[in-house]
């Protein structure tokens, strides 16, 4: 992308409704100064629309670890209906501070995802399931050239697989692609927690080396998916990442969450 370096924001599902207008303040401020691309998640909606989606059985894991939202085409449809919803509401929430935004599908040609996993484990068994989930491979950077000053893009993180597919992919995963591809010089990963916690005490800064080594050894949920797309979006050129909770300005200058570099 030509002109200033956008900053991207991956918006946590489980949080957005907890954002206080302050915090949309902030945000539409740096938004009129510099470009801006936003990435959803929608955790909560989702589990809102219907119980299922609060089941354990909601959510598999593949023979490495990995969990995964089982996603079929009635998935694939409740995902994009609850983003309509929830992206009509960030665009309003800027359009009223003065910053447009317009909103992006990531399966319409923005995100590309590779063959997803098919073994998983169910009733302590690892049974083939067709699972429309897939690593992201790609992004097409092109798309988000509608991020400017004043003008903000916001994505819903769904891709195309090989064969034509719609499929889900990790928000935070995503958001470190879209960072990288749009050549960011940050990405906040906006959550609900205040900052990365190791043996129970707060981290300010810590090296992508660092992060790995905890991602592995002691990080769980959310919190393990973060550290693994901070890194991915270090590996992709970003300069830094910012995990908290805190208006952007405060994550940004490095007051409060948690920042990854590459050393």
């Amino acid at each position: 992308m030509s002109g200033p370096t956008p900053t991207v924001v991956k918006l946590g599902g489980s949080c957005l409704e907890g954002l206080t207008d302050a915090w949309w303040d902030d945000l539409a401020e740096h938004g009129r100064e510099r470009p801006l691309v936003l990435v959803h998640g929608w955790s909560k909606p989702l589990k809102r629309l219907h119980p299922r989606y609060t089941e354990p059985s909601a959510v598999l894991r593949d023979r490495y670890g990995n969990q995964s939202r089982w996603t079929t085409p009635e998935v694939i449809d409740d995902i994009k209906a609850v983003s309509a919803e929830l992206g009509a509401e960030v665009v309003r929430r800027l359009a009223s501070r003065g910053v447009s935004a317009s909103r992006l599908v990531g399966s319409e040609g923005l995100v590309r995802a590779g063959e997803g996993e098919r073994w998983w484990w169910r009733d302590k068994q690892l049974v083939e399931l067709d699972n429309l989930v897939g690593p992201i491979t790609g992004v097409d950077a092109g798309l988000l050239r509608h991020a400017r000053p004043g003008h903000s893009v916001l994505v819903t993180p769904l891709a195309r697989n090989p064969a034509g597919q719609e499929v889900n992919t990790d928000a935070d995963r995503a958001a470190a692609a879209v960072a990288g591809g749009a050549g960011a010089a940050a990405l906040v990963l906006v959550t609900d927690v205040e900052h990365l916690l190791v043996d129970g005490e707060p981290v300010r800064h810590i090296t992508a080396e660092a992060a790995a080594a905890f991602r592995d050894r002691g990080a769980t949920g959310g919190m393990r998916k973060k550290l693994r797309a901070a890194g991915e979006a270090l590996e992709r050129g970003v300069g830094r990442v910012v995990i908290g909770s805190a208006p952007l300005a405060d994550l940004l200058a490095g007051r409060t969450g948690t920042v990854v570099t590459r050393s």
